[in-house]
């Protein structure tokens, strides 16, 4: 693929205290763009300087939410070199979710090329402090100046990056999570499998009514029955029950996580008992009645493993292993940041170097 680049008149000043770079509000000097034109395909890639970017006020996007995102991380490893993990998953679900939203596929060896053109360019961005990576986050615009409702005839397919810190600033402390039995987030048949921004939309007065009972995410229930356990609004779910990793089975209407993914194949690797099945919140609650419900912890890009140290149903409120991180997530944790770092050998070939 022929990737044009155009320098930047001025590089940005790199963060100087790098254990304090938060989380999406620091981006690189670059980005990568190219552009789709029904008949033509994609075409125009390009490395150019980060910057603001120039739309029809009727753009698609804008008004129907025809987009698509990904997120991933670079990490730097002790001997200085970068390397990413899973990248081709992240582009196998984009095209998912290109599929489901009417947008035209994305070949994934064309986005993981122009992913690292765009990395060997901004290689002295992604962070050496210890936790620290370089967030990753492509995604896909229907740019079309139209009000119409109908799928687009032109898109973007952009790639930002953002040098992040330690999600954990003291450590894996556990999240304090709440059911949310008033409103849904998904059901099966609709975008709920899909990296979108509407299913985030969807999500934020769960979100909302969390922080006002004091707790800081949203466990979210089936969209039908409101009896089911389906994912946390930025994570997927996990619990330990009598010594098995039981998560929700994928269906529709949760995103299937690649950190997800790959705890299960970690697990089963370890001769683990692992089911993937619909669980209810009373099953679940009365695990923890019966001294069953041994640990609780979310799965994702950005926390890895996050534990859960209570978990508020109704009225009741569960306290999970003492409001501590259990054994068996602590173990997950230790092995998925060690392969991801280079710390650790990498036996699943889930790692690929940048350089």
């Amino acid at each position: 693929m022929d990737i044009r680049f155009e320098k930047a008149a001025v590089l940005k000043d790199k963060p100087a205290d790098e254990t304090k770079l938060g989380f999406g509000h620091i981006f690189t000097d670059y980005m990568f763009i190219m552009d789709y034109t029904e008949g033509r395909g994609w075409h125009d890639a390009r490395i150019v300087p980060y910057g603001n970017l120039s739309l029809s006020p009727a753009a698609l996007c804008l008004h129907y939410g025809q987009e698509v995102f990904e997120g991933m991380k670079a990490y730097r490893r002790a001997d200085g070199g970068v390397q990413l993990f899973r990248p081709l998953e992240n582009f196998k679900r984009l095209n998912s979710s290109n599929q489901r939203l009417v947008i035209p596929e994305l070949p994934e060896e064309m986005a993981m090329e122009g992913l690292m053109e765009l990395l060997k360019v901004e290689k002295d961005w992604v962070p050496s402090a210890d936790g620290a990576s370089l967030y990753i986050r492509p995604f896909i615009i229907a740019v079309d100046p139209f009000l119409g409702v109908r799928p687009g005839e032109q898109y973007m397919f952009i790639i930002i990056l953002s040098p992040s810190g330690a999600y954990y600033a003291s450590g894996l402390d556990p999240v304090k999570i709440y059911v949310e039995s008033k409103y849904v987030r998904a059901v099966r048949g609709g975008m709920g499998y899909t990296k979108t921004g509407g299913n985030y939309a969807a999500s934020l007065i769960g979100q909302d009514e969390a922080h006002k009972e004091g707790y800081s995410q949203v466990l979210w229930l089936d969209g039908v029955e409101q009896k089911y356990i389906e994912e946390v609004g930025a994570m997927n779910i996990m619990f330990v029950i009598d010594g098995e990793i039981v998560t929700p089975e994928l269906q529709g209407s949760i995103l299937p996580g690649i950190t997800r993914k790959s705890v299960l194949e970690l697990c089963k690797s370890w001769g683990m008992k692992v089911s993937e099945r619909r669980i209810s919140i009373d099953e679940l609650a009365q695990a923890y009645d019966e001294g069953k419900l041994q640990e609780v912890f979310g799965t994702g890009t950005a926390a890895v493993i996050s534990p859960v140290g209570h978990l508020k149903y109704g009225d009741k409120v569960m306290t999970i292993n003492d409001n501590k991180i259990g054994p068996i997530a602590q173990k997950i944790y230790d092995t998925m940041t060690g392969i991801q770092w280079g710390k650790l050998d990498d036996p699943f070939g889930w790692v690929i170097p940048v350089e």
